[in-house]
């Protein structure tokens, strides 16, 4: 070797040694704080095998400038993924896929997440249902109230061996096996509703639902023959099978007492989950 190239390339022996500076950890590296959220589910409604299958807790970090990098991408907004890589950013356990988890569990995470980043109360707008005026209101993250769901007697509930859950429809007699809805499920959805919004074209918000939440019917599992009742199905059954869905399916709920300043309109509202929620007007 040269001598010339020796000063551009270092002497012979060196090639791929680092300098001592190099190898030295950063003076301002540290550990991320992570706290353990508590599962609305415990665990309950995940397969043998998935990662939270009987799980009270799910560890997550604190969020970080990167996590608002995310929320503010212009692209995942528009492709509606932010939330998504939000939940997987804040995930410990690289392991879950925040599409594969419960609805309320994932109400839970993106919660905890939201307060630790931006304390515990959250300010936003409410629309009187009364009189649709528009007011100011504050909700405390800190009171959130954890459902575990319940097989309510009303409803003839029984729990699978599958962790699935069974039912009789009261006008069809049809029995109606059902599964709670996760990430992926909800996002299809959201998706195909402002699809059809956005082509003049009627939701059918309703009858999507039910085609995700079933599983079978009469132990028919065949996406045929699902959907064709669905489409069928008696007002007073879908009502009745809604229901059976949201007494079972864990989560977590934020609620105030609201008093309209315009026209006194009294009413316990939920904690809307606005543009503002991971947004605030700092």
């Amino acid at each position: 070797m040269s001598r010339n190239n020796e000063e551009r390339f270092g002497p012979r022996g060196d090639a791929g040694s680092e300098s001592p500076a190099a190898s030295l950890p950063n003076p301002l590296d540290f550990v991320s704080p992570t706290e353990h959220v508590e599962l609305p589910s415990r665990g309950r409604g995940y397969p043998q095998g998935h990662p939270l299958h009987n799980k009270e807790t799910i560890e997550i970090k604190y969020m970080t400038a990167k996590e608002e990098d995310i929320l503010s991408s212009r692209s995942l907004l528009k492709k509606g993924l932010a939330i998504e890589r939000l939940i997987e950013s804040v995930i410990c356990d690289k392991n879950i896929s925040a599409r594969e988890m419960l609805v309320g569990d994932r109400n839970a995470v993106l919660i905890s997440a939201r307060r630790s980043a931006y304390g515990n109360i959250y300010s936003t707008k409410v629309t009187c249902p009364n009189c649709a005026t528009v007011s100011p209101s504050d909700f405390d993250l800190n009171e959130a109230k954890v459902y575990e769901g319940t097989d309510a007697e009303e409803y003839g509930i029984e729990v699978t061996p599958r962790g699935l859950f069974k039912t009789t429809l009261p006008v069809t007699n049809f029995i109606v096996e059902f599964r709670l809805l996760r990430g992926q499920d909800e996002m299809d959805i959201v998706k195909k509703s402002q699809k059809l919004s956005k082509n003049n074209a009627s939701e059918e918000n309703v009858t999507d639902q039910l085609k995700k939440l079933i599983v079978s019917v009469n132990e028919y599992t065949e996406a045929k023959v699902i959907n064709h009742v669905v489409k069928q199905l008696p007002a007073q059954d879908s009502i009745f099978l809604r229901g059976a869905y949201k007494q079972c399916s864990p989560d977590i709920k934020i609620s105030e007492d609201f008093t309209c300043p315009s026209c006194g309109f009294e009413q316990e509202l939920e904690v809307p989950f606005g543009a503002d929620f991971f947004w605030p007007d700092r």
